[in-house]
């Protein structure tokens, strides 16, 4: 008659045993009998609740899921030209994209002879990256590729991390991260108005226009 090795339902050997007995005890456990090992000479079987035993294995699939989640690579663009109010906008994407847990691809599109200027284009990279140091760091340099310059910026955190974080988070610690991005967001806005009041557009900075050619012309020429 076939024989089996029998594993108890809390993992203890019980032994070699008749298939019929290893049978026998599982119904007077009340517990199903389930091979676990085929190949095994004799076969191994053990003693579990069939029925708990797929419900854990499916729980412990989706978690295994969830800290799997993928990362998405998203991309903010700017121009060489670019204003600090689009500017100030596209470092807040950043910071969203980056906080979701996703690595932001940078990329600057330069414009006719600005092909000709990339150490522009590495300084507004530069720039950005400190801006979003809190939540990310550079894990491409920048790089330029014709009319194209671009910088990959990796999450501090993974979106397991985060979701992690956001399970074990208080509100007293959700309203501290909430008043130091203020703070941050502040302090941007105080380096953009700092960046502004260095150009001046007080009227005696201001050099007059002429529109006259005569005043282009060297002295000896203007009185013939």
């Amino acid at each position: 008659m076939p024989e089996v090795r029998l594993v108890g339902p809390n993992g203890e050997q019980v032994g070699i045993v008749k298939i019929d007995d290893a049978l026998r005890l599982a119904a007077e456990a009340d517990l199903d009998l389930v091979e676990v090992a085929p190949q095994a000479k004799p076969p191994v079987c053990k003693l579990m609740d069939y029925g708990k035993f797929k419900y854990e294995s499916a729980v412990k699939a989706r978690e295994s899921r969830k800290n799997q989640a993928t990362t998405a690579l998203k991309e903010v663009r700017f121009r060489l030209k670019i204003d600090d109010h689009d500017y100030e906008t596209k470092v807040g994407h950043a910071r969203r994209f980056l906080e979701a847990g996703d690595k932001v691809k940078a990329m600057i599109q330069f414009r006719g002879r600005e092909q000709q200027r990339p150490q522009m284009g590495v300084r507004l990279l530069e720039r950005f990256s400190e801006d979003v140091a809190d939540l990310g760091q550079v894990e491409s340099s920048p790089r330029q590729d014709g009319r194209h310059m671009v910088m990959v910026v990796g999450p501090l955190r993974t979106k397991a991390q985060q979701a992690k974080q956001q399970d074990s988070d208080s509100p007293s610690d959700n309203e501290e991260n909430k008043a130091q991005a203020r703070a941050k967001k502040e302090g941007r806005a105080r380096k953009t108005q700092q960046r502004q009041e260095k150009v001046s557009t007080e009227p005696e900075d201001a050099k007059p226009l002429s529109n006259s050619m005569a005043d282009y012309l060297p002295d000896e020429l203007k009185n013939l």
